[in-house]
């Protein structure tokens, strides 16, 4: 049985429409027996409290995606305004945990990186492939809280931070 493909926009239209949406930003890491790996994503999200799940996708083409599905566990760092350096760092190819990259090893062997704003540890929950990217749905073990400050955000191609806080109404 052969499932139709949905007629859809153009993958420019689509991007240039959701540049206007603003996104957190994050590095997922994890290590394996090759070494360490990891990735500027802004797909992260939550997905459950009960039990805690969250996810982030990585496209087919992404070298992490290769490495980071047989991984047992990973780690989502949360950036803070301050580390839009970081954040393009593991945006580009090279060796991303050298200097000036500083890091420590976690729970599990997951790479953690210093001056996050915090950290989580998941265990692969999921996976699925969806269209040209992989959705990696991941099982939150840990988390850890870093020191309190703005969060940075990925805006009409740029990294922005956070700095003027709207009150949520309740």
């Amino acid at each position: 049985m052969s499932v139709d493909r949905p007629v859809t926009v153009e993958g420019a239209e689509l991007r240039s429409v959701l540049r206007a949406h603003a996104a957190g930003v994050a590095v997922l890491t994890a290590a394996d027996d090759d070494g360490l790996m990891g990735v500027t994503v802004t797909s992260f999200t939550s997905v459950s409290v009960a039990p805690a799940l969250v996810s982030v996708t990585l496209a087919d083409t992404s070298a992490t995606w290769g490495r980071i599905k047989d991984c047992d566990r990973f780690g989502i760092q949360l950036l803070g305004a301050h580390q839009a350096e970081l954040a393009l760092r593991f945006a580009k190819s090279g060796d991303r945990f050298a200097p000036p990259t500083a890091w420590r090893p976690g729970p599990f062997g997951v790479p953690l990186l210093d001056g996050c704003l915090s950290w989580l540890i998941c265990s692969r929950y999921r996976q699925l492939r969806l269209g040209d990217h992989h959705l990696l749905v991941g099982a939150v073990e840990q988390v850890r809280h870093g020191a309190p400050g703005d969060s940075l955000v990925h805006l009409h191609g740029d990294l922005r931070p956070v700095t003027t806080p709207i009150p949520a109404r309740t």
